[in-house]
């Protein structure tokens, strides 16, 4: 048997699925909303298990004996690296985890629109930038539903060549949608904060959609509002928005669908980071039976599930095979109350991906 090792953890109380499975291995498990995770808070923790709410710097960890941070997340900018690595602090994000996820949104959202403006998706041009584990489920979700598909990832071409990605110019010119899945990067030969600013706006079809749902602080909101009030884009969908929460009010009255930063929430999605995360506290102690950890139940999904498209039978179908899931639900959540933009996404009800496989809609 395991015996209990002599480690407090500090967590997160957000994180799903986590309550009573450290505990019997460790002397103190502590629940602490990310608001709350103070250098109080880890005056004598080893280890802290967070979300993307709590910035993981100097300020927090100085003089705390924390030695490994875990997110429960696939974005990872809320850690400071430099003064990680310079404090010998292992960590680790949770690649992938809700890449399902934030395809079941992209495509939601592309039915909404073309359920909108009626149009197919035949012959239509998907720009992906960013082909990690989302993009990648993004693209082949794109092509499944009939579109050709447009790859921008540098740091990949740099490394594999350039046979499958185009480069940035050729999207602008020929994408009908063109959606992000990048990380956020503040310097380096790829730094993508206001990647998408006025200029790079202007360089977009006067038809094309804009969708993010990466982070906030890729586009300049300001400018993406300008370009919407001048006619420049047909529409923009935002998951991720600059200065969250207080999100900019005119730009989510403008964009065709906006919706508080929810596109990974999925429970599966949910499930994966805390599995990730467990797994890897297991593998850092040497905790045999948690290696390969995974919530045993997850909750069925909310029975209120709209049917938007009983005048589409073509998207009927998709929408179906997407987990029936409707993103103008949360659209209509947050344009209702978006004062309320966190406890939203604190509070969101279950969502799951449905029984289509990764990149199938």
């Amino acid at each position: 048997m395991q015996k209990v090792l002599p480690y407090r953890i500090v967590a997160d109380d957000r994180i799903p699925f986590l309550r009573g499975v450290l505990e019997p291995y460790f002397r103190e498990v502590v629940y602490l909303p990310g608001s709350e995770i103070s250098r109080t808070a880890l005056k004598d923790a080893a280890v802290l298990l967070t979300r993307t709410r709590t910035r993981c710097d100097a300020a927090l960890l100085s003089g705390t004996p924390v030695r490994l941070i875990l997110t429960a997340t696939i974005g990872f900018d809320h850690l400071d690296l430099a003064y990680l690595e310079k404090a010998h602090i292992f960590w680790s994000n949770a690649p992938g985890c809700n890449a399902g996820s934030v395809r079941q949104y992209v495509v939601s959202a592309l039915l909404r629109l073309a359920l909108r403006h009626d149009f197919s998706f035949s012959g239509k041009v998907l720009g992906v930038i960013g082909v990690g584990n989302v993009g990648t489920l993004v693209a082949a979700a794109g092509r499944a539903l009939g579109m050709t598909v447009l790859l921008n990832d540098p740091p990949r071409a740099e490394r594999e060549g350039n046979e499958e990605f185009v480069a940035l110019k050729e999207i602008q010119e020929r994408a009908d949608f063109l959606t992000l899945h990048v990380p956020l990067t503040e310097d380096g030969p790829w730094r993508t904060r206001h990647l998408v600013d006025g200029k790079f706006l202007g360089k977009l079809r006067r038809n094309a959609f804009f969708l993010n749902t990466s982070r906030g602080e890729v586009c300049d909101n300001d400018a993406l509002l300008a370009a919407l009030e001048r006619g420049k884009l047909a529409g923009a969908v935002l998951d991720v928005w600059e200065h969250e929460p207080e999100i900019h009010r005119e730009l989510l009255r403008k964009v065709e669908i906006g919706t508080p930063h929810i596109a990974g929430y999925s429970a599966d999605g949910k499930a994966n980071g805390t599995a990730y995360c467990v797994r890897k506290l297991a593998d850092f102690f040497e905790i045999g039976e948690l290696l390969r950890w995974y919530p045993p139940i997850l909750p069925e999904p909310n029975p209120d599930s709209a049917e938007p498209f009983d005048g589409r039978p073509d998207l009927r179908e998709i929408f179906l095979n997407n987990g029936a899931y409707d993103v103008g639900r949360d659209d209509a959540a947050l344009r209702d109350h978006p004062e309320t933009f966190e406890q939203l996404r604190n509070h969101y009800p279950v969502r799951r991906e449905g029984q289509a496989a990764p990149g199938t809609v």
